[in-house]
């Protein structure tokens, strides 16, 4: 079927994790399940943003080292860097050493920070975001179906994470974002964890 691959171990998977093991892990257990806690979600959307011109699989290999970098990504930590931590960050050759995207995450924990203020939680924020369930990219593409796409809910999520002064949260950005914390199903009809997520979709209280 189109956009699917068999794995070594007889199951069908969307064919972008590619027979990589690290890709393989994190398709079936954590791409498109539902996600409510915040610091995770924090996680998410700024490695999102690290991803930017390179591979997820980059940032994936990578993500132990992120999280020691970055306080586990508590952001009410994270809040308190400045140009120190920044200076240690970008000689840390565990992570990506981009300065701009480092005080992105800086300053996208400063306005975590705010945004839980005003309404709770970023669970509360993100999933408010949650796309009507036909909504597809427009002329969605299974090949590039973790990369490349963008919807008027993500544009939409995109554009007001911008007007509350987050940065590096483009509409593709906060699409692939959605897609990873189970604001969208997109494994496809025939991966076996395509049911999997529905389930757990189907269960998970929304975030007040």
């Amino acid at each position: 079927m189109h956009g699917l691959q068999i794995g070594t171990d007889g199951k069908r998977r969307c064919s972008w994790y590619g027979n990589h093991p690290d890709y393989m892990m994190y398709h079936d257990t954590e791409w498109g399940r539902p996600v409510s806690d915040d610091i995770r979600l924090f996680e998410k959307i700024c490695l999102e943003g690290f991803q930017s011109g390179l591979s997820w699989l980059t940032i994936l290999r990578k993500r132990e080292n992120f999280r020691k970098a970055f306080q586990e990504f508590d952001f009410r930590k994270v809040a308190h860097f400045g140009e120190k931590e920044v200076g240690l960050l970008l000689q840390n050759s565990g992570i990506i050493r981009h300065r701009k995207k480092i005080e992105s995450t800086i300053n996208n924990a400063r306005r975590a920070c705010e945004l839980i203020d005003e309404k709770g939680s970023l669970a509360a924020y993100f999933w408010s975001f949650e796309p009507p369930l036909q909504e597809r990219p427009p002329k969605f593409d299974y090949e590039t179906l973790y990369t490349f796409n963008q919807t008027p809910t993500s544009k939409a999520l995109s554009k007001d994470l911008k007007k509350r002064g987050w940065s590096f949260v483009g509409p593709t950005t906060a699409y692939a974002f959605m897609q990873a914390m189970g604001l969208v199903n997109d494994h496809l009809e025939g991966c076996f964890c395509r049911k999997e997520a529905l389930h757990e979709r189907s269960t998970f209280i929304l975030p007040q």
